[in-house]
């Protein structure tokens, strides 16, 4: 997360009500742990945030990156993408934008006028730059946009997207700058209810028919099981049923570095440690990282049990 800042004001994450803040990683603080970066044997990196476009110097930021052969994807909330077009199909591999629904539906959930169309004339103009250029989208399935699916799929195809991916809400760690539980009010604003969740699964089975040639070839990037484990995700948080089985290795395989230097193993655990106090391949090899690991069971630790976004490779 090379930026702290936000462009957008999405109602279920709270990473742009700390904007006044403004934090990011330098170029001298980056390139002062290249070299542990190629120790490891980093393959990719992951520019979040906040919007990493935001970050003052991004590109010789990326120049570091590449310089010791890693490859780069962005994430990004689509709205700065055309003014940064050229730039972004030189240094990064592919993008991954947000997208929340259809045109008023997104441009309700983003809370930012314009933001749906500035979504596609920034992946037009990405394409412009070089037709094959990679740009995949991620969207959360919450209360105000799960009735408009059939439609999300429409406006991904419409603007141009090579894919489209869905996860559940979080609504229950510290991640998205939730620096306290969310309240019940505001949870309810966010997660589906158990009326709601039988709304969803409903849609989500018409899908499977009507829809089959773009699970098929993978245009929507979940299995028809996956999609399902969402609405188990809804139903678990209401209080039925478990919440779905994770096969996650991402605190083995990555770590996560915000903006203000600390180090996580993912983004919903705590840091063990912080770029700013000790060399990274030091915050990896710590005692305290290394007993995370060591003693780390996904399927029996409450923070991966009601984790949305699950990695394994």
């Amino acid at each position: 997360m090379p930026h702290s800042r936000c462009n957008c004001r999405c109602v279920m994450c709270d990473i742009w009500k700390a904007n006044h803040l403004k934090k990011e990683i330098s170029v001298d603080e980056l390139n002062r742990h290249l070299e542990p970066f190629k120790k490891l044997g980093v393959r990719e990196v992951a520019l979040s945030g906040g919007e990493a476009l935001l970050h003052t110097n991004l590109w010789k930021f990326c120049e570091g990156l590449k310089s010791i052969g890693v490859k780069i994807s962005l994430l990004s909330t689509g709205i700065a993408l055309k003014n940064n077009a050229t730039e972004i199909v030189k240094y990064c591999k592919d993008v991954i934008v947000s997208l929340d629904g259809s045109r008023n539906v997104h441009n309700q959930i983003r809370n930012i006028p314009l933001a749906y169309e500035k979504l596609a004339e920034g992946v037009d103009e990405l394409k412009n730059v070089s037709v094959s250029f990679r740009i995949t989208g991620r969207c959360v399935l919450q209360k105000q946009n799960f009735r408009d699916f059939f439609n999300i799929i429409r406006s991904a195809k419409e603007i141009g997207l090579d894919q489209i991916s869905f996860l559940a809400a979080d609504v229950t760690s510290p991640a998205f700058n939730h620096t306290h539980e969310l309240s019940e009010e505001k949870k309810h604003e966010i997660s589906l209810n158990l009326t709601e969740a039988d709304e969803l699964e409903e849609l989500l089975k018409i899908s499977f028919v009507e829809l089959k040639k773009e699970y098929k070839n993978n245009f929507i990037a979940e299995s028809p099981t996956k999609m399902l484990s969402l609405v188990q995700h809804y139903r678990a948080g209401s209080g039925l049923g478990k919440f779905p089985k994770k096969k996650c290795n991402a605190p083995w395989v990555s770590a996560v570095i915000e903006s203000d230097g600390n180090v996580h193993p993912c983004f919903f655990h705590p840091a063990y440690g912080n770029i700013y106090e000790k060399n990274f391949m030091d915050i990896l090899n710590s005692e305290k990282a290394v007993l995370f690991r060591k003693q780390l069971e996904v399927a029996k630790d409450p923070v991966c049990q009601r984790c949305v976004c699950s990695l394994y490779k």
